[in-house]
């Protein structure tokens, strides 16, 4: 029992001693999520009858890239998109301004519609969280 102890002590004071230094940032750095939620309601996709069209923020809509049109969010904002429905999410970047039906908080493209099942419907009600950019 004596050679256990003379073992274990020296690691429980180490041990003891790394937790003196962790400071209080860095349990705030770690506890800190990676995105904030914004909103939710309902969603719907653009149709590929669109393709190619200019978007407003001049890119070129592309049905297959993860993209998305917010009426408010910066060009560029990640926005990760879940459907409440089944769980499914996924990651858009906002390159356009809509969408302009009554109701909608969001637009995605084809290939996002399809990544969280909402492609047969046509709509489905999302939860929008705004992915932080460290």
């Amino acid at each position: 029992m004596r050679v256990f102890s003379a073992l274990l002590m020296p690691m429980l004071l180490t041990v003891s001693a790394a937790a003196q230094d962790f400071e209080a940032s860095d349990v705030a750095a770690i506890a800190a999520p990676d995105f904030t939620e914004i909103d939710g309601g309902m969603a719907s996709y653009y149709g590929d009858e669109l393709a190619g069209n200019r978007t407003a923020s001049g890119e070129r809509f592309d049905p297959d890239q993860m993209t998305g049109a917010h009426r408010s969010l910066p060009f560029g904002s990640m926005v990760r998109v879940t459907n409440v429905a089944n769980g499914d999410s996924v990651v858009v970047r906002i390159n356009d301004r809509g969408p302009f039906s009554r109701g909608r908080v969001i637009d995605i493209s084809h290939a996002a519609a399809r990544e969280i099942g909402m492609h047969r419907s046509g709509t489905a009600r999302v939860r929008l969280a705004l992915l932080n950019n460290d």
